[in-house]
């Protein structure tokens, strides 16, 4: 099977997955991020009454017709506190924000419009129009209006009007359910002082931690060691579980104790492609158990994170119904760089933010995929086009975004 290019690769396994079908009802404060499942119509009318949208004094219009009219303040308005009773010749409420309007008040008079005098009375400065800083009943939603719709994503605004009309918890897509299993006798857990031959399983918590931020419900499966029976059990543990994606790591090339892929194969699953022109990662495999999505990836933990960011970020922000993230941004090169061979590279690298926006990236000088140090170091990754020729420094080139550098 030839290496197939990135770009293909993320293509095919995004077309053969689907979008959770699946809705569960959250509490609004457990909704952040979660993608509505149905529209939402406003429960009453906001706001309820017409109400003062400044401090001041709520009068009929044709009493302060006149520069230095005189009215009696007759009353309070206050937020949740109404003025019982209407204003009449002469009169003015004291009223404060978001207070109801008293009847027969078309204006408020700004405070800073009154002066007052003395027996409870003021003196208007400024001629107010008529209707002004006032906040009509329904002037943001009516009872019935839809105004969230189906595929909006919860955000601060969206929860804020949710909340405001009405309604305590809504109907949401369920989190696409992502299932890691890690396979290798040399794994041990952390806080495992490791024996001869034995290294710290480290992988799971960044894959987790990608697949967590990108929308998903993440089944840690624990390590499972290298034997066909004991892997071919996690698997049908993990197919029990009422998962989207089934994420394994390691175990997926073709060496004597990878066996991943074979296990797999006698499990059922439907290989659609495996090998990519990429480094790090080329063993990515992907493939189907029914309607599970099968993503292999590779055991070194660089390899691992890199074909995370590319592809399992992706697929489990497509499952979820949630928008594509753009990492990918064009950027200066700070130092010459060398050619590449028939590989699409993804190099590790500091990444510099001037102050005109622009991206200047520096790669570091060692690029060995064990290293784990220099990944949480790097704030991108330098995108190599395979064959790519060597460049001077301040070429153009293209960035994939870790997280966003300091200035």
């Amino acid at each position: 099977m030839s290496l197939l290019p990135v770009a293909d690769a993320l293509d095919r396994l995004l077309a053969g997955a689907s979008p959770t079908q699946r809705t569960e009802q959250v509490l609004l404060h457990d909704a952040q991020g979660r993608v509505l499942a149905e529209d939402i119509a406003a429960r009453l009318t906001q706001p309820p009454f017409d109400n003062s949208a400044m401090d001041g004094y709520a009068v009929r219009h044709a009493d302060i017709a006149e520069l230095g009219s005189v009215l009696t303040v007759i009353g309070t308005s206050a937020a949740g506190h109404a003025f019982d009773g209407s204003v009449g010749p002469g009169e003015a409420v004291r009223i404060f924000t978001g207070a109801p309007l008293p009847a027969s008040a078309e204006t408020v008079l700004l405070q800073e419009d009154a002066e007052v005098l003395e027996g409870g009375r003021i003196r208007t400065t400024f001629l107010t129009p008529k209707g002004r800083h006032i906040r009509p009943r329904g002037q943001d939603f009516s009872e019935g209006d839809v105004v969230l719709k189906t595929g909006d994503v919860l955000d601060a605004g969206r929860l804020t009007v949710a909340a405001a009309m009405n309604h305590p918890e809504l109907t949401v897509y369920a989190r696409p359910r992502v299932a890691l299993l890690a396979t290798g006798d040399e794994l041990v857990p952390p806080g495992t002082p490791p024996g001869a031959s034995q290294i710290i399983a480290s992988n799971t918590y960044g894959v987790s931690a990608l697949a967590r931020e990108a929308g998903a419900e993440v089944i840690d499966l624990g390590i499972v060691r290298d034997d066909k029976q004991a892997i071919l059990d996690a698997v049908r543990n993990a197919l029990s579980l009422d998962i989207d994606v089934l994420v394994t790591l390691g175990g997926a090339s073709v060496g004597d104790f990878d066996l991943v892929q074979p296990v797999l194969g006698e499990a059922g699953m439907e290989l659609d492609f495996w090998r990519i022109a990429m480094r790090p990662g080329k063993p990515l495999m992907v493939g189907r158990l029914g309607a599970i999505q099968v993503v292999g990836l590779p055991g070194n933990p660089v390899s691992s994170l890199v074909c995370s960011l590319l592809f399992l970020e992706p697929l489990v922000r497509h499952l979820a119904r949630l928008p594509a993230r753009n990492r990918q941004h064009p950027a200066i090169a700070a130092v010459a760089l060398k050619e590449n061979d028939q590989r699409q590279d993804y190099v590790r690298s500091r990444i510099h933010r001037a102050a005109d926006g622009t991206y200047r990236v520096t790669p570091f000088e060692k690029q060995d995929s064990s290293m784990m140090k220099l990944f949480a170091e790097s704030e991108g990754l330098l995108i190599r086009a395979p064959h790519a020729p060597a460049a001077p420094e301040g070429m153009n080139c293209e960035i994939l975004l870790i997280r966003e550098p300091q200035g």
